[in-house]
């Protein structure tokens, strides 16, 4: 079994920032990619950041240059620094983890998710 918790989302100002974490716990042998995905009201889940194990990144073209993904392998944890932040990023941020485990092989698992709010 594995788990992700999400924490850090929040209320703040347009241009405001925050930094959003997600640690993963459980049987866990090796971490691949992890990413934060976010989803607003109405919307499609998206993919916002991707980060490998060797600290490859992806980021989306809408918060390429205000946001940035990095990891800690020790940790088993990834981050979201998040600048600049617009009304438009207001979303559920959810953390996902591709993991290998000890008993159950390898699956992506989800974060339950934390409520970001940019608004003034």
């Amino acid at each position: 079994q594995v788990q992700l918790v999400e924490s850090g989302g929040g209320l703040v100002q347009p241009g405001g920032s925050l930094r959003l974490s997600c640690a993963a716990s459980g049987s866990i042998l090796s971490i691949y990619t992890m990413g934060w995905y976010r989803q607003a009201p109405g919307k499609q889940r998206e993919l916002v950041a991707a980060i490998s194990s060797g600290g490859s990144t992806n980021t989306a073209d809408s918060v390429k240059g205000r946001f940035t993904i990095s990891r800690d392998n020790a940790k088993n944890t990834v981050y979201l620094q998040m600048n600049s932040l617009k009304p438009e990023d207001t979303a559920v941020y959810y953390c996902n983890a591709d993991v290998v485990t000890y008993y159950s092989g390898r699956f992506g698992s989800w974060g339950q998710g934390t409520q970001v709010t940019v608004s003034s």
